[in-house]
């Protein structure tokens, strides 16, 4: 039997599932509409199926093809304009033939088609409605039989007054040829508003049978969630793909699901998912193909589309997801809330109910987002942060995205420009590295790969092979799930902010120098980087007085990443080392926090076996944290005051350090008669400072930020002094500083800054960076941070208890400033 399926409806009502595709490609539970009605169709004996399109019929025709994948033979129809629903069909005259059926494409039903079938050819019937019926009839086409169920009247849509019956029209119709006669071809023309009156008022034999089973046309954004539900259920019978693994739920092919997460059924993990520990899936979840479910989040009752990244602790309750969205941990997206393709959804932030999100957009951090957002762009106007571009591996970061980046670089550095590539050894950052070596490439930049070592490395050499700007990606310090880009200037130094907005706008913009094909340049392996670099440190030290002390230290650090630097650094210094790790699982990635865990488990270590000193270095050798013979800690504040000492007694000019610094590196300035420069914290602020003509102190800019330099440099100085590095920390005067943060939303940074600045709760106040307030016994910072959703407040006082009651205080005023509930 032949049958017409109607496909070019767009859907509007269901925007924005509906943007960008046809309303019958919409998916429920993980196949397109569309392909649950041809399995009815073929169920009941169709195997010839006419489609009318319309709207993108592109996508339709790609998807389904000839119809051999489903056992059927596809012919397809398209309307140049639209038709209407009869004149749809009336445009497939030339394959209608024989007594045929009539379906929507973007219904969901189970109903008895041969019973109808069967029912038409009994009456003798020209039409036949199939019927069913509903609750609340009044967005439907009521149907009025009389006996034998001849139709007697039609009402479209009607109030309550009218409505005369709860049987309503599916759609679904059984016709003979002739009733084709009666559409005017080439004109919009209507099955219910215009030919069954038509024939009503002609009486020919128009009937309706009422059957049972289940029918929904998907008409809204609610009936969308319950026909999921339905058909997890099994209130509907269509086929859910996948196997069950446990009662209701299925799996499909290729899913990995952690042992540690729950899954409550109903409910459908599509193919090639991956579910973290401690993920809770709640009923009437479903799940696409190819989805990152990380740990601790929590979906219930909602519906996600293929390739999500949902991010740990991040909340779904009742929503919709579209495809390749990605939530960031600690999100919230509420009931009926529907988030459109390739959207962006922000660490912390919430997506209230009911609320709407078109595709391509980005919700920043900690943003509450209560009303629709139709217009705008995926991407925020401002990519760059504290250190460079970051985002989450292979979801925000992707090889596309490092392309285009690449792209943008190339082209604000100018064709032909030499620019310096560089990573870590872990392959997601070495994936991005090429990514945006094709990009540069593009562009027409001559790109120079200096293949994986750390960023120091990266600096060093930008500088000595005089090229105009470098890219280096590692494994964020904070998070090893996401990568840092580091974009750097001729002198190795962070590029500056008017770079950034060039670069961004470039992107943004898409505005690519494009090189013609015979101008595409090579790229070009430097060899012997790091041996170069590593020599670099040596011949600023005094490696015979090292070498003569005989140091012996305990460290803790990357094996993959710094085994080599660490293995030639300390052959050549003649240093024993002692590591503190010993075998680390393989492929496991450092964070700044698992450095500070191992850094106590070192300084027992140290102490117990008589080593000279210790030391952790993060993954990519970017910050350190010292420990003395004795088993104390030098670490941030502290170690910022030792090298600051290291400068001072050394003469190497002028000291730097961001206005977070304790007050006492002033005091040992003016013990040695040395110079303090204070700068924004910032690290492009506190590079350009380092590296400007006023200091210009190379040394000085390694040492903050390089920490196998600084390792170096710290032992010449105790080798030279013939000190232990306790006693070089004694000659630091004491200080109790004092550090918080507080959650503060993005629309209301402003507020809090302007407030404290116009009503300061003492007197003397300093604005290099954030809002810096004097107080009799100390002093308090407060600094929007640029890139998370909170301010951070530092403070330094004569007491750890006076620093902690500064700190305190302003927390509570940022918070009531900013009207958070206490």
């Amino acid at each position: 039997m032949k049958a017409v399926v109607m496909a070019g409806g767009e859907g509007s009502r269901l925007r924005p599932l509906t943007c960008g595709r046809p309303k019958p490609m919409a998916p429920v539970l993980n196949r397109p509409m569309m392909e649950h009605v041809v399995d009815l169709l073929k169920e009941h004996g169709f195997s010839e199926i006419g489609v009318t399109l319309q709207y993108r019929p592109e996508d339709i025709r790609e998807y389904f093809g000839s119809g051999a994948d489903y056992g059927v033979h596809f012919r397809y129809f398209v309307e140049e304009t639209p038709l209407g629903t009869a004149g749809s069909v009336k445009n497939a005259a030339a394959f209608l033939d024989e007594t045929f059926l009539v379906i929507s494409g973007d219904a969901l039903t189970d109903l008895d088609l041969t019973q109808a079938v069967e029912f038409h050819r009994r009456q003798g019937a020209m039409a036949t409605l199939a019927l069913t019926r509903v609750d609340c009839p009044l967005e439907y086409g009521v149907v009025v039989t009389g006996e034998g169920g001849r139709i007697i009247r039609f009402l479209e849509k009607p109030g309550w007054g009218e409505v005369f019956s709860d049987t309503v029209n599916t759609g679904i119709y059984i016709l003979e040829p002739e009733v084709l006669n009666y559409i005017e071809p080439g004109r919009m023309f209507d099955f219910s508003k215009d030919l069954f009156p038509l024939l009503l008022k002609n009486n020919k034999p128009l009937f309706g049978l009422v059957l049972p089973g289940y029918w929904c046309d998907v008409g809204s954004l609610r009936q969308y969630l319950e026909a999921h539900y339905d058909g997890l259920s099994g209130k509907v019978k269509i086929k859910i793909p996948g196997r069950e693994v446990s009662p209701g739920v299925w799996v499909e092919e290729g899913a990995s699901i952690d042992p540690g997460a729950s899954i409550d059924g109903p409910a459908l993990i599509g193919g090639n998912c991956l579910v973290g520990g401690g993920v809770r899936i709640e009923p009437f979840t479903v799940l696409g193909q190819g989805c990152m479910v990380q740990e601790r989040a929590s979906i219930k009752r909602s519906i996600v589309w293929n390739h999500v990244y949902v991010g740990s602790g991040a909340e779904l309750r009742g929503a919709v997801v579209c495809s390749r969205v990605r939530i960031q941990p600690g999100a919230g997206i509420y009931e009926g809330a529907v988030v459109g393709d390739d959207s962006v959804i922000g660490g912390g932030s919430v997506i209230k109910p009911d609320v709407k999100l078109w595709p391509y957009k980005r919700v920043e951090d900690g943003v509450t987002v209560q009303r629709n957002v139709i217009w705008g762009t995926c991407l925020p106007r401002k990519i760059f942060g504290f250190e460079g571009v970051t985002g989450t591996a292979n979801a925000e970061i992707t090889p596309e995205f490092g392309s285009r980046l690449g792209a943008a670089f190339g082209s604000v550095c100018g064709a032909g420009s030499r620019v310096l590539v560089s990573s870590d050894s872990y392959p997601a950052s070495r994936m991005i590295k090429s990514a945006l070596a094709c990009g540069l490439q593009s562009a027409g930049a001559g790109v120079w790969d200096a293949g994986a070592g750390t960023t120091a490395m990266h600096r060093f050499a930008v500088r000595s092979l005089g090229c105009r700007g470098g890219v280096h990606v590692r494994v964020s310090l904070l998070n090893p799930d996401r990568v840092t880009l580091v974009f750097s200037n001729s002198r190795g130094g962070n590029i500056s902010r008017g770079e950034e907005r060039k670069v961004e706008g470039a992107l943004f913009r898409e505005d690519f120098l494009r090189a013609e094909a015979s101008r595409v340049l090579p790229p070009c392996y430097v060899p012997g980087v790091s041996e170069s670099y590593l020599r670099g440190i040596t011949r600023s030290l005094d490696v015979g007085a090292i070498r003569r002390a005989g140091f012996k230290l305990v460290l803790a650090y990357d094996e993959a990443n710094l085994g080599r630097f660490i293995s030639w650094l300390c052959d050549e210094l003649g240093i024993k080392v002692v590591n503190a790790c010993g075998q680390e699982p393989e492929g496991e990635i450092w964070s700044r926090q698992a450095g500070r865990e191992k850094a106590a488990a070192l300084a027992r270590m140290v102490e117990i076996g008589g080593a000279d000193a210790g030391a952790v270095l993060d993954s990519g050798a970017d910050r350190l944290i010292l420990v003395d013979e004795r088993g104390g800690l030098v670490q941030e504040d502290l170690l910022t005051a030792l090298i600051a000492l290291l400068i001072l007694k050394g003469r190497d000019g002028p000291v730097v350090v961001p206005v977070t610094a304790p007050r006492i590196i002033e005091k040992m300035a003016g013990r040695y008669n040395g110079r303090v420069i204070r700068t924004k914290t910032a690290l492009p602020d506190f590079l350009d400072k380092v590296l400007s003509r006023e200091v210009d102190n190379v040394a000085q800019f390694f040492l903050h930020f390089d920490a196998l330099a600084a390792l170096g440099r710290v032992l010449e100085f105790m080798a030279r002094q013939g000190a232990a590095l306790s006693e070089l920390v004694a000659e630091i005067p004491g200080f109790f500083v004092h550090r918080r943060e507080v959650a503060v939303p993005w629309e209301t940074k402003g507020r809090v800054i302007r407030q404290l600045i116009q009503d300061p709760p003492a007197g003397e106040l300093e604005l290099l960076d954030g809002v810096k307030v004097y107080h009799p016994d100390g002093w308090a910072l407060i600094l929007p941070d640029p890139d998370e959703p909170v301010c951070r407040v530092f403070s330094e006082a004569s007491s750890m208890e006076i620093a902690e009651s500064l700190t305190d205080f302003y927390v509570k005023k940022v918070g009531e400033i900013a009207g958070l509930k206490k």
